[in-house]
């Protein structure tokens, strides 16, 4: 069997771990559709970062005004690395979108990673109504490259000093009672 013939479904089986939204590329929707995504929320939690300071990338608000992490300073900050190319992203939003409306001691950032950019994301953002979420995009795919980032969704939750207290790789119920006692480590830290 030739080696390229193992790559093919190495890389359906590998979620978001990279995809395109250039012109003409046939990765979007992702291999993972929406609902099979839902299913299988599951994130994997890694501490090995913890205490490490957020980068100094910059990305742009919903105005196109450039901002970095240290930007939101003063509060605890989830952020939280997707693509609208990404089925576990999409299937994760609304449960992130209702943290931001539920709980106002925490700040939440969706951080969109398309190459597109603004465009792409407003779309998105237009049809499915989020309450609280705010498009912002990393086009340059900026905090993606500084935080080590491979996989999307990562989401990462920060300190209000600004220091990573962990950060979650693959989809996770931002409504459930794991994700409430992991936020709640920010307010200790």
């Amino acid at each position: 069997m030739r080696p390229s013939a193992l790559l093919l479904p190495a890389l359906l089986l590998a979620a978001c771990d990279g995809g395109s939204d250039a012109p003409g590329s046939k990765a979007a929707p992702n291999a993972v559709s929406e609902a099979a995504a839902k299913r299988e929320v599951a994130g994997v939690l890694d501490r090995s970062f913890a205490g490490t300071p957020a980068p100094g990338a910059g990305f742009r608000d919903p105005r196109g005004k450039a901002v970095s992490l240290a930007s939101f300073r003063g509060k605890p900050l989830l952020v939280n690395l997707w693509a609208t190319w990404c089925a576990p992203c999409i299937a994760e939003m609304p449960t992130l979108d209702a943290l931001a409306a539920r709980d106002k001691k925490l700040q939440v950032l969706a951080v969109s990673q398309d190459i597109g950019g603004r465009e792409k994301v407003d779309a998105f953002f237009g049809k499915r109504g989020f309450r609280m979420l705010q498009p912002y995009v990393d086009p340059e795919l900026s905090l993606m490259t500084e935080l080590k980032v491979g996989t999307l969704p990562t989401t990462i939750l920060y300190d209000a000093q600004g220091r990573e207290v962990w950060r979650m790789t693959g989809m996770e119920d931002w409504q459930g009672s794991r994700a409430a006692a992991l936020i709640a480590e920010a307010s200790k830290s």
